[in-house]
């Protein structure tokens, strides 16, 4: 039946260019026609072929894996494993060589600042810095197993060359299950999800150069311990919908003085095991009423030992509020927190004194998008439609001590901390992924502590931290 379609289409087609061909001689067209009609009996053939019996084709992975998984007949259909055969190329008998699942991405910051004396955030007041370097990897093992993780190299490194002031560590590292939008399981070393700006605190991706006051002090961010539990959404109204996620995870860390006038961040991070055998609790709910506009609540409670030699354990509660509201081209975002702290009388360490019970701090931002028209026409390869100015303003406070427990005279744990901080920024977008910031800002220090400030990521010893100037930061993801 093929045959007679092809020899009908080739009659056809001589009969609709015979007046093309008039000069040639009939011997000639009945010669072009019996090449034409071999080549088509030789194409049909290799197709009769490939239908039939045609010769093994095994797989051939891309990378490496082609000289272990299919070097011999059969050694395809052997699953990897403790069974693979091989020597030196082992290292390579990997999955994802074969099958990629993985991108790495992740951000990358660079800052300046130009300011009267350190502050929270900056312990040098003329300095640059490389502040973070950070890997993203991110996995589809399958459509319902997810991977991901962040490798946080922040100044350098701990073998940077200024000395202990870098760091390397794990900020997440979590696989999930998906089971339905209402319910899904993770695991791992989670972010906790108190407050909003925990869950999103990459640089390229927020306004201003240093983060807010309460999000470092009193949720001490980045803040990650490892654990499990779920998260999900739900869908009220065609328009509204509500996001969970709720998490058992290891306890805060035992370390003497942890918890001082300077906030919680050191006893952060029980990520290898949990050093009070009891469990903390820690989750997130937001509300959506409509595109634009969220409001969210969260918490944590969980157990700690305030030093190493103190009788008993305390209790820590954080609760936090965060807010987004977005219309148009303009933002309203913040977030407010309180630390309730139980026991923190570190008695079991001479001289170590008395902690502070409670802790609040918030702030309010304010963000304007825009972008002018006459940028675009001036320089349009500078400033197109994805780019975009954004004018920010954020007013902040924070209080390292609401019950006035740590302002006694050989207090050694430090003494009562308000901060306030007025900060005003512009930056420029050339795309959404990529910013420049310059931002000023203004610090003030509204207690009568002696200027004890520990060594570390919270500033140097022995000067205030209320420093003011100028802070200029480029950051993009990649």
């Amino acid at each position: 039946m093929k045959m007679r379609s092809i020899l009908g289409a080739f009659s056809i087609l001589a009969l609709a260019v015979a007046p093309v061909f008039a000069e040639e001689s009939l011997e000639e067209r009945v010669k072009r026609l019996e090449e034409a009609l071999q080549k088509a009996q030789q194409r049909e053939s290799r197709e009769i072929q490939g239908e039939g019996s045609s010769p093994k084709q095994y797989p051939m992975p891309s990378g490496p894996m082609t000289d272990i998984r299919v070097g011999r007949p059969g050694e395809e259909k052997t699953s990897l494993g403790f069974g693979s055969t091989g020597s030196g190329k082992l290292i390579y008998a990997k999955p994802f060589l074969s099958a990629p699942k993985a991108t790495i991405g992740g951000y990358v910051d660079v800052m300046y600042n130009v300011l009267s004396r350190q502050n929270l955030d900056n312990p040098s007041r003329n300095s640059f810095g490389q502040q973070r370097l950070v890997p993203f990897i991110y996995a589809d093992i399958t459509d319902r197993i997810k991977f991901a993780a962040e490798i946080e190299l922040e100044r350098g490194g701990p073998n940077a060359p200024q000395g202990t002031d870098g760091s390397i560590q794990i900020e997440f590292a979590q696989l999930d299950y998906l089971v339905n939008e209402m319910v899904n399981v993770r695991g791992g070393l989670l972010l906790m999800p108190v407050g909003k700006f925990n869950l999103l605190h990459d640089s390229p991706l927020n306004d201003l150069v240093d983060r807010p006051m309460v999000s470092r002090i009193i949720i001490p961010s980045t803040w990650f311990e490892a654990g499990a539990g779920i998260y999900g959404t739900l869908y009220p109204s065609s328009l509204s919908k509500i996001d969970y996620e709720v998490y058992a995870v290891n306890g805060m860390s035992q370390t003497a003085g942890a918890i001082t006038d300077l906030g919680v961040r050191s006893a952060r991070g029980s990520v290898s095991r949990d050093r009070d055998d009891s469990k903390a609790v820690v989750g997130r709910v937001a509300f959506s009423p409509m595109l634009g506009i969220e409001i969210a609540g969260s918490g944590f409670h969980g157990q700690y030992k305030p030093s190493a030699g103190a009788i008993g354990s305390g209790i820590i509660d954080i609760f936090a509020v965060d807010w987004t509201l977005q219309r148009g081209p303009f933002e309203l975002i913040g977030e407010a927190a309180w630390t309730r702290i139980s026991n923190n009388n570190a008695t079991g360490v001479a001289g170590n004194g008395i902690g502070p019970a409670g802790m609040f701090g918030y702030y309010i931002q304010g963000n304007y998008h825009f972008m002018p028209e006459i940028l675009k026409r001036l320089a349009p390869t500078h400033f197109s439609d994805a780019s975009t100015f954004t004018a920010t303003i954020r007013w902040e406070q924070v209080d390292t001590d609401t019950d006035n427990r740590t302002n006694g005279e050989g207090n050694t744990l430090g003494n009562r901390r308000e901060l306030d901080r007025l900060t005003v920024g512009l930056n420029f977008r050339p795309i959404e992924d990529m910013v420049f910031k310059v931002n000023w800002q203004y610090n003030t220090q509204n207690d009568n502590a002696r200027g004890l400030v520990p060594a570390g990521d919270l500033g140097t010893s022995s000067s205030r931290m209320d420093g003011d100037g100028f802070l200029f930061q480029a950051a993009t993801y990649f």
